[in-house]
């Protein structure tokens, strides 16, 4: 009897221990599954941002209200410049350009009432940029169609030293898409803010008396864009392509040249064999053996000259 008492003690205590191991071991589990989990969620943050999107199309010139935009998560790489991520920060700005439904709520589409009532360009340069005005002619300007708050990208013509085959260095007129996507903030001294009170009267008169197209167009750049600007103002040529309000994509856009445009007017296209796959060209054609031991090639539109070993 006294040895079934301290078997079933025995047992009881065993049971005991057995319980309290399989809840430390659970508890063990789900701290591991909590750290985790926790991990997984920083990592996501790290990846992504909170910003606000407009839930419907605002106009330019437009109050920000609360109604007007939304908060939304997306991912790091489509983050854009000076993206808005609290209401607070927004609230009672005025638009400077129109912003489409869906569209990030930025700094740069937006100023202080207070200083856009005023009617100066001060008021209408977004945060972080500054007020550049370059000089373009008639046509460079799209003859006069571009308005204070369109979008343009601009292209330049400039001067390019390029190699030649017997190793001088010669200039070339080469094309470049320098900027894209670019507020324009002013056409003359137009901004397109009218101001409020008893200055707008004037100001609307004053508009409508404008009827020479102005040379001057004035960009908003940050301030190392601003200084490459002023650098072509000196070298070359700037000309401006208008954009859709909708569109604010940057591409990658190659620079152009005579070589690049005569690739482009007569591309190059490989044979092939009789197996369909393309043959490899012969990297250089000769032209000529001279009387001095070289002999003439061409890669491309280069001219070389190697002398023949004996």
């Amino acid at each position: 009897m006294q040895k079934q008492k301290i078997i079933l003690i025995a047992g009881v205590v065993l049971a005991i221990i057995s319980v309290f191991m399989v809840k430390a071991y659970l508890d063990e589990q789900r701290q591991i599954i909590e750290e985790k989990a926790k991990k997984a969620v920083a990592r996501i943050q790290t990846n992504q941002a909170a910003v606000l999107v407009a839930k419907q199309n605002i106009p330019k010139g437009t109050s920000m209200e609360s109604d007007m935009f939304k908060p939304a998560v997306i991912p790091n790489q489509y983050l854009q410049p000076q993206a808005v991520t609290s209401a607070d920060r927004i609230t009672g700005m005025v638009t400077i350009a129109p912003i489409e439904k869906g569209e990030q709520i930025t700094l740069s589409k937006l100023s202080q009432a207070s200083r856009i009532s005023e009617g100066g360009l001060a008021g209408a340069t977004p945060v972080g940029k500054r007020a550049v005005t370059i000089s373009v002619d008639n046509v460079a300007a799209l003859a006069g169609m571009i308005k204070p708050g369109d979008n343009v990208d601009v292209i330049i013509t400039i001067p390019m030293l390029e190699g030649t085959a017997d190793g001088k260095q010669v200039a070339q007129d080469t094309v470049a898409s320098l900027f894209q996507n670019v507020l324009v903030l002013a056409v003359g001294q137009q901004t397109g803010i009218i101001p409020a009170g008893p200055e707008a009267g004037r100001y609307k008169k004053q508009r409508k008396g404008e009827e020479a197209v102005s040379p001057l167009i004035t960009l908003a750049l940050s301030p190392q864009e601003a200084n490459l600007i002023a650098f072509v103002q000196e070298q070359g040529k700037i000309k401006l392509t208008l954009r859709s309000p909708t569109d604010s994509a940057v591409e990658p856009i190659q620079t152009v040249n005579w070589v690049t445009l005569f690739q482009y007017l007569a591309p190059k296209h490989e044979p092939e064999s009789a197996s369909g796959e393309p043959e490899p060209e012969p990297e250089a054609e000769i032209e000529d053996i001279t009387q001095e031991g070289e002999i003439e090639i061409y890669r491309g539109l280069k001219k070389e000259k190697i002398p023949l070993s004996r």
